[in-house]
């Protein structure tokens, strides 16, 4: 099974794992089915017209051809299927070709130069195409002031359900800049409300943004600046969206954030209160996956975690980002808690959760990190032998505490990002499991649609054979190959192929929120 595949699907881990969006508050308009009308209110807007532009009464909005691109986490992904949801409910076509399309929304990620560098690109490219374009993401809303945003339309990330104005008033040649704030009496709110039209990106997974923002600050993070503070949606408006998405088929959500750990804390509830709510919910035999938390917030919530983790409908699958195991790097980062802190969520859930699947993040080479302090890290994962570990080299993002300290010079972070993957991949986590019979969840194609992808219960990627009968359905295989990310399953001849979903999946492209009997 050639790996590019299994990477590629892996990132998805990560994407859950980082950013979030949207939110509400908005409660006064929870109108379901009702698609957002335009509003203009310029004086929350920088119009400037465009040189060479047709006047804007000579270009009708509404019929163009929009290719949106998403970088980053699943929060991200999520701001990106409610904007094409919107737009298309609004009558513009979303479409896959790049060069075919009228206008390019380009939602971005600023947790790395890398991804920045490619959304940049992006922009050049649609300006040499003379491509009408959207900017949307984090980069854009921590820093809208850079030389190559200059000009350009900016949705924000707590604005994305005015995406359809800001799109028209584009196409009529106008830039357009919504940044700001959403508040009710004085108190943040998160963003777009829930109930918002949606093209999933998967008709069979739901992303649910669960809090944007953080209580956090650590000094490497860019996001905060573009997030901002914890936000958290209320528990009935996130149950309410699980009715809506099981309803229109869906088999598997994902809870994203930028820390699902910190949920409530600024509503006065917590992460288990909603995850048992979630889970009188959902369907038999589909399921649901957490996303990041860090350590300090899943600390007092241990024991309850653990049975929500071992419960038949949960993934026995948490992401908690360690980053480093020295602790004067903890300090440094100001992660707010220490290694042992670390350790010991995770020996707890190893105990009381057999097999669980624990996916962490490192750091190599962040200000001031010496031999011994990387030394440290590269003993943990010796120790646990993380099934899943991103490792990311240190980049300095721009107005970052860490981008003022003494950096490690680029070589030597380098090195020791290739020592690490070295170690990483010295262990094979899924051998001992060849022989066993599991249930896997069917989800979606692997890279080089070769095979389809399913899940087991601890959320350990399948490989099983392209046999359109098991899409979206839960299947018994035997577990007959391993590889560093994946395993083959093989279907049991006489064993039942069972589905989760209650009712048919949405075609591909087709507008959540929009259908008939939607509504919880």
């Amino acid at each position: 099974m050639p790996s590019a595949s299994c990477d590629t699907l892996l990132g998805d881990i990560e994407d859950i794992v980082s950013h979030e969006d949207s939110k509400p508050q908005d409660r006064h308009f929870v109108r379901k089915d009702v698609v957002p009308k335009v509003r203009r209110r310029n004086t929350q807007k920088y119009l400037q017209e465009e040189e060479n532009s047709p006047p804007s009464d000579s270009t009708i909005p509404g019929i163009q051809k929009i290719w949106i691109r998403t970088w980053g986490c699943s929060h991200n992904n999520s701001d990106g299927e409610y904007m094409a949801g919107q737009l298309a409910a609004y009558g513009y076509k979303i479409t896959e070709n790049a060069s075919d399309a009228d206008l390019w929304l380009l939602n971005s990620c600023t947790v790395k130069n890398p991804a920045e560098d490619h959304f940049r690109n992006s922009i050049k490219k649609a300006q040499e195409e003379n491509k009408k374009i959207v900017l949307a993401g984090c980069v854009p809303q921590a820093q809208p002031r850079q030389d190559y945003l200059k000009g350009l339309s900016i949705i924000g990330v707590q604005q994305i359900d005015r995406v359809v104005e800001v799109v028209e008033e584009t196409i009529k040649g106008h830039s357009v800049r919504l940044l700001g704030q959403k508040k009710d009496n004085g108190r943040r709110l998160g963003g777009a409300r829930l109930d918002l039209p949606k093209i999933r990106k998967n008709p069979l997974i739901e992303i649910i943004s669960i809090n944007t923002g953080c209580l956090n600050a650590c000094t490497y993070c860019k996001t905060k600046h573009a997030r901002g503070n914890l936000a958290s949606y209320p528990i009935d408006e996130l149950v309410d969206r699980a009715k809506q998405s099981f309803q229109e088929g869906v088999c598997e959500i994902w809870l994203t954030s930028e820390d699902t750990g910190a949920y409530g804390r600024d509503i006065g509830t917590n992460l288990p209160t909603l995850l048992w709510k979630l889970v009188e919910v959902i369907p038999e035999g589909a399921m649901l996956r957490l996303g990041m938390t860090n350590p300090p917030y899943i600390l007092e919530h241990l024991e309850e975690m653990a049975k929500i983790l071992n419960h038949p409908r949960v993934y026995a699958f948490l992401h908690i980002p360690v980053q480093s195991a020295s602790d004067s790097v903890l300090m440094e980062m100001k992660r707010e808690y220490c290694v042992a802190d670390f350790k010991r969520v995770v020996d707890f859930l190893k105990e009381k959760v057999p097999g669980i699947t624990i996916a962490t993040d490192i750091i190599c080479g962040f200000p001031g990190e010496t031999d011994q302090d990387f030394q440290e890290t590269v003993k943990l994962v010796e120790e646990y032998k993380f099934p899943s570990l991103f490792i990311n080299q240190f980049y300095p993002r721009p107005g970052t505490p860490a981008a003022k300290m003494e950096q490690v010079p680029a070589q030597v972070k380098k090195q020791r990002t290739k020592d690490l993957s070295r170690v990483f991949h010295s262990y094979s986590p899924y051998n001992h499991k060849i022989g066993e019979r599991q249930q896997v969840l069917v989800t979606e194609e692997s890279f080089d649609s070769k095979f389809y992808v399913a899940h087991n219960r601890f959320y350990e990627q399948v490989l099983v054979p392209k046999n359109p009968a098991f899409m979206g359905k839960m299947v018994e295989v035997d577990i007959c190959e391993s590889g560093k990310h994946f395993m083959k399953g093989q279907p049991v001849s006489d064993a039942k192929v069972y589905t989760p979903s209650i009712s048919k999946p949405l075609a591909k492209g087709e507008v959540s929120g929009l259908t008939k009997g939607s509504q919880p």
